[in-house]
């Protein structure tokens, strides 16, 4: 063998020790980062469930108001026939000393106008207005949102669906018991019935989650959304804001958007009295639910930054937890260690959660809840992928 072929082999294997040696540091080292970064992750976690979610649970109501000032209810109502026969009459027979309900009838053509009138008959406090289906110009609800609160005889406005029902005769008085000289706006919790079925089960997990989100922000002077099945905000805050004008060119946002825009850390309240909420009938399908959850999240890139920012911190942070556990395992790196994460963040989330139920009286979700945990970061980074792909998305309301 030449010298030179055995300088030239040599510094191959040198060059490949080098190599070896270079890679496995480069690896440790990634595996290194990886594993500090699932650790800040699980910090990230820690601050919203501890800072957060648990206020629900310590949250008290302070100074109610006394007196009971009168109410416009509002319900806008679209081949809503069989519901508005359940429901309307448990909103009309609310024990509160005044009143009015305002059902606005969209163009309805499945007898809803025969049952409404059939209702007027028998309470006096239910006013009816009605928009033409030959409307000509193509509308969310937002105009039979608008068409209600004109017609509203009070200042105090409180918003249900056609689809629910209170949860108790005292809705209303423990909805505007929160109207204190300064508050505008309050939010309250609006659950839907228990029926069998996964899907049932991840419908009614994704409402007290979100619920959870937004009444503990709110709770800390950060609100960013309501939900119109149960939110109440004065007609004079509507009107002094140009009402829906600055979300018209969108087909959702009647209630978040609305929230989002006008609410601040003084003039929002909650209410999480089990008696104030309200119980709406789900979906019975996984599609339908995920079209609402694609109108709902496509509301959502319209917040301000700094709720954007504070909603999607969270859900990086729970989908990078577990992205990097996933991957750290298969590979072997640190399992102890990354077993007692896991176990902590699940006892974390079963804990809280579990204490969120018994404040909302909800049952029958807790260790589900789990897989909830798991699975949801995904759908919906698919949903708002699928969102921006499709920009000419139309969503009934």
């Amino acid at each position: 063998m030449s010298l030179s072929f055995r300088i030239y082999y040599c510094m191959i294997q040198v060059l490949t020790d080098l190599f070896r040696i270079t890679l496995t540091h480069w690896t440790d080292f990634l595996f290194l980062s990886l594993a500090g970064l699932t650790v800040i992750a699980l910090g990230v976690q820690i601050f919203y469930y501890f800072y957060f979610y648990l206020r629900i649970h310590r949250y008290r109501k302070v100074n109610p108001k006394e007196t009971k000032d009168p109410v416009s209810v509002i319900i806008c109502a679209k081949n809503e026939a069989e519901n508005l026969k359940n429901f309307l009459p448990l909103v009309l027979e609310q024990d509160y000393p005044e009143f009015q309900v305002i059902v606005v009838n969209d163009g309805s053509n499945d007898g809803s106008s025969e049952i409404l009138s059939e209702l007027q008959e028998k309470y006096k406090h239910l006013y009816v207005t009605r928009i033409e289906h030959t409307h000509p110009y193509p509308h969310a609800k937002k105009l039979a949102q608008t068409i209600g609160i004109k017609a509203a005889n009070y200042d105090q406005l409180l918003f249900i669906d056609a689809d629910c029902r209170p949860a108790s005769a005292n809705w209303i008085s423990c909805m505007q018991s929160n109207f204190l000289p300064k508050k505008e706006i309050v939010l309250g919790y609006g659950a839907y019935e228990k029926k069998r079925g996964m899907v049932n089960k991840f419908i009614r997990m994704d409402t007290l989650w979100i619920a959870q989100h937004f009444l503990s922000f709110a709770a800390r002077g950060i609100p960013f959304m309501g939900v119109g099945r149960n939110l109440a905000y004065r007609r004079s805050l509507f009107f002094n804001n140009k009402g829906f004008a600055n979300q018209l060119h969108l087909q959702s946002g009647d209630d978040d958007l609305f929230v989002n825009y006008t609410a601040t850390k003084t003039n929002t309240a909650i209410e999480i009295d089990p008696d104030s909420k309200t119980i709406s009938e789900p979906m019975l399908t996984m599609n339908n639910w995920l079209r609402q959850k694609r109108r709902h999240l496509t509301a959502g890139m319209y917040y301000k930054p700094i709720h954007r920012f504070l909603i999607g911190l969270e859900l990086v942070s729970r989908e990078y937890f577990y992205l990097s556990v996933i991957v750290l395992l298969s590979f072997w790196k640190f399992p102890g260690y990354l077993i007692v994460l896991i176990l902590f963040r699940w006892i974390m989330h079963l804990w809280i959660v579990k204490l969120t139920m018994k404040r909302f009286q909800e049952k029958g979700i807790w260790l589900f809840s789990l897989i909830y945990d798991l699975v949801m970061p995904i759908i919906s980074g698919f949903l708002i992928l699928k969102n921006k792909l499709k920009k000419n998305n139309k969503f009934a309301w």
